[in-house]
């Protein structure tokens, strides 16, 4: 099966990259913003999006807090991606003859190393893809980018040296969504479900909603708090949880947090990435 998935970014952004690794043989379709992603896939260009929403180094995406409860489609699918920053320039160009290096400021806050080490200008730009470009079009060696090792291949440029990340757990996480669900079967181990709710305004809410996981044996992985259309008095809550809806534990767990919810919604029933398993065991091993 192949279709089109779109993303955020620039061809040769890291989401790109997320795309063809998660689904090889599949057209990729760059979209200026999330929102765009997610309104081609509801307008039918494209089958699939991959949203980013969380990185090791950055914390939230917070676009993808606003725009996913309101975007009325379902997650399906996860994904992680190491995040590999390439420095990189045009033919003929070297580390010796570097002098300003360009890329987007995340990316510019996780390489501080390499910029002390050729005592190079940063220069931020709007994207770490888009960077590549703009090294591509001037074709100067003195300005070189940081990227993708996929956006060096798209725009012709050279990897001067790979890796150049300061740390070297920096990995993004994504959101696969879809116009139409796509649940794993009840207790198939590994399952995750992704929950927006907003509890009710008494005392002890949230600790009653908690509580009801902890009493029912279901693992949280992921609670994260956030404003409400601006206001200081309404606060939302994203939960991800280890489970499925149908399975007796969640099954509890969720009937507790309806009750002492204003509202409640499953944003989606999906396997979990091998990456979750190999992470925990990899932790496991270092202690």
């Amino acid at each position: 099966m192949s279709g089109v998935i779109a993303f955020q970014g620039r061809p040769g952004a890291y989401s790109d990259l997320a795309c063809r690794q998660a689904y090889p043989g599949w057209t990729t379709l760059p979209c200026e913003t999330f929102a765009g992603a997610i309104a081609a896939v509801h307008d039918g260009q494209a089958d699939l999006a991959m949203l980013a929403c969380e990185n090791s180094l950055a914390g939230r995406v917070p676009d993808i807090h606003a725009l996913l409860p309101q975007a009325g489609l379902n997650i399906i699918g996860e994904h992680f991606q190491r995040v590999e920053h390439c420095l990189m320039g045009v033919p003929g160009s070297t580390l010796a003859g570097a002098r300003r290096v360009h890329t987007h400021p995340v990316a510019m806050a996780q390489i501080r190393g390499i910029i002390t080490e050729l005592n190079l200008t940063p220069v931020v730009e709007f994207d770490t893809a888009g960077s590549a470009e703009l090294i591509a079009q001037w074709g100067n060696p003195e300005d070189v980018a940081v990227a993708s090792s996929l956006a060096a291949e798209l725009n012709g440029l050279v990897v001067l040296r790979g890796n150049v990340e300061d740390a070297a757990h920096n990995t993004t996480r994504f959101y696969v969504a879809s116009r139409t669900a796509l649940r794993p079967p009840a207790g198939r181990p590994g399952t995750i479900t992704t929950v927006l709710f907003r509890v009710r305004n008494v005392a002890g809410a949230l600790y009653k909603v908690l509580g009801g996981f902890a009493t029912n044996g279901v693992n949280m992985t992921r609670l994260e708090s956030y404003m409400l259309d601006g206001s200081f008095a309404a606060t939302q809550f994203l939960m991800e949880v280890e489970g499925h809806p149908d399975d007796a534990p969640l099954r509890g767990a969720l009937a507790e947090l309806a009750f002492f919810s204003e509202t409640s919604t499953i944003l989606g029933v999906y396997p979990g990435s091998p990456f979750r398993a190999e992470h925990a065991q990899g932790q496991t091993a270092g202690q």
